[in-house]
């Protein structure tokens, strides 16, 4: 049995209470999904800015699926904002573990916008820590990202070599991680980061301006659309399957090593794949589930401000520290995905 096989099965008969911010989120109402099959008590804190109320619905609704139970009753939501330090003093009372996902992300938004991406992302994050820290949580586990590495040029990206953040986004990103080094230094308050690659799956959002690339690909194909990519479509990233991202926030929040804690991990599989594989393989997979939808090509544009040319993640650390073993490479995870968006989305 792997390290999270075995995690799980102690958590069946184990009951903890876990925070999740961000809940009505992609991420968060995957972990909030995870977490109720596994039988744990789940506190939600949102604020709907960016996240959905029929991702929660759903999460409850696919956890009931899978163990034939009525779930609602282990879940509590908290309305409210991680700018208010209130709300996340509340949040934080009685819980064992948080979760904190909620943030505004996309970097093009942080060029547009840097004043309120620093709020949510340093105010916000701030605010959750002290209340967390005062709450006296077992672990305290966050969503970092990969934007931290910036301009910084070698592959895979090892965690202890970053270089220049190249968006406001990624700055707000690297504050999380010092601010959270400070607090082990100077509280003894257990943090760890997690450095997200690109994660995908089911109940990403289609919609917006800053949709994630795959989501977005997938809405404009199943509806004829034309399909944009930034730059020769040979930009690459190390894409990451939900189900992968789940694992590492469980095993970091339960992590019993003291060598882990106080750490940041990258979250992913250490593979490239360009935009230009990516669009086929997505492509491929649409038109084996839909009738009568047509191979087309993509239209390609200027590179975007902020983007980082290559990207691929060593996950040995992760491994080692944390028994970390990707469930999914990129293929099984675009084919769970195209299931869920084909059947959500509505075929034609």
């Amino acid at each position: 049995m792997t390290k999270y096989e075995v995690l799980q099965e102690r958590l069946r008969s184990n009951q903890s209470t876990w925070l999740v911010t961000g809940v009505a989120g992609f991420i968060g109402s995957n972990l909030l999904e995870k977490l109720l099959i596994l039988n744990q008590k789940v506190v939600g804190f949102d604020n709907f800015e960016t996240g959905y109320q029929h991702n929660i619905e759903q999460a409850i609704s696919d956890a009931e699926s899978v163990t034939g139970n009525n779930l609602s009753g282990n879940f509590t939501l908290i309305e409210g904002d991680i700018r208010d330090a209130t709300a996340c003093k509340q949040a934080c009372n009685g819980v064992d573990y948080v979760l904190h996902q909620a943030a505004l992300g996309s970097v093009p938004r942080s060029i547009e916008d840097p004043a309120r991406t620093n709020s949510a992302n340093i105010d916000g994050f701030l605010n959750m820590l002290v209340a967390a820290k005062d709450a006296k949580v077992k672990r305290f586990v966050y969503a970092a990202s990969s934007s931290t590495y910036g301009d910084h040029p070698d592959l895979p990206k090892v965690e202890d070599k970053i270089g220049n953040p190249l968006s406001p986004y990624a700055v707000t990103k690297l504050v999380n991680e010092l601010y959270a080094s400070v607090f082990e230094k100077t509280y003894g308050f257990k943090a760890i980061g997690l450095r997200y690659f690109n994660i995908f799956g089911k109940r990403q959002d289609p919609e917006g301006a800053y949709a994630a690339v795959i989501p977005k690909w997938v809405k404009s194909i199943l509806e004829g659309e034309d399909v944009f990519i930034n730059g020769d479509g040979k930009t690459s990233r190390d894409f990451c399957y939900i189900d992968n991202t789940v694992q590492m926030n469980l095993l970091a929040a339960t992590a019993e090593n003291d060598e882990a804690t106080n750490q940041v991990y990258n979250v992913a599989l250490n593979d490239q794949t360009d935009l230009n594989q990516l669009y086929e393989m997505i492509e491929e997979r649409l038109i084996e589930r839909t009738e009568g939808l047509d191979k087309k090509s993509p239209i390609y544009r200027d590179f975007r401000a902020g983007d980082v040319r290559h990207s691929r993640a060593d996950i040995s650390k992760a491994k080692s520290l944390l028994g970390y073993e990707p469930s999914h490479k990129i293929s099984q995870g675009l084919d769970e995905s195209m299931d869920w968006y084909v059947k959500s989305l509505g075929a034609h």
